[in-house]
């Protein structure tokens, strides 16, 4: 299996609905370095996993909907826990879906899977993967 990883970042707010997450129920900011791995069996006919600036134009673009953001005030996201792994698996998935629509070269399509790991410090990340 041939991957290929890109990263960026983003910087959020949110809060968390829970005894679970103690004081993290109040309003307060997270800054995750975001990696997103392309993987694919065999290499397309340029001999690459996928075009590494398409790959990192388009997780730039998908972070851009989130970057410098309450979450709590995204329609999308009321009344759920924006946690570190629910936002890799929407990250993923927005990936997923440009994917499907081309805008990361036709090449792309012959992906397998895409993971995408957030990580909120030097000792805590969390990951999603999921076919394609």
């Amino acid at each position: 299996m041939f991957s290929l990883t890109v990263r960026d970042h983003i910087m959020v707010a949110h809060s968390f609905i829970g005894e679970v997450f103690g004081p993290a129920q109040k309003l307060h900011g997270a800054t995750f370095v975001v990696d997103a791995t392309f993987s694919r069996a065999e290499l397309d006919a340029d001999n690459i996993v996928v075009d590494i600036g398409l790959a990192t134009a388009q997780l730039g673009a998908v972070l851009g909907d989130l970057n410098y953001r309450n979450l709590d005030e995204v329609e999308e996201f009321e009344g759920v826990n924006t946690s570190t792994e629910f936002l890799a698996k929407v990250i993923a998935d927005r990936l997923a879906d440009r994917v499907h629509n081309g805008s990361l070269g036709d090449g792309a399509r012959g992906l397998s899977e895409i993971s995408v790991t957030l990580r909120e410090s030097h000792v805590a990340w969390a990951s999603y993967r999921r076919s394609l």
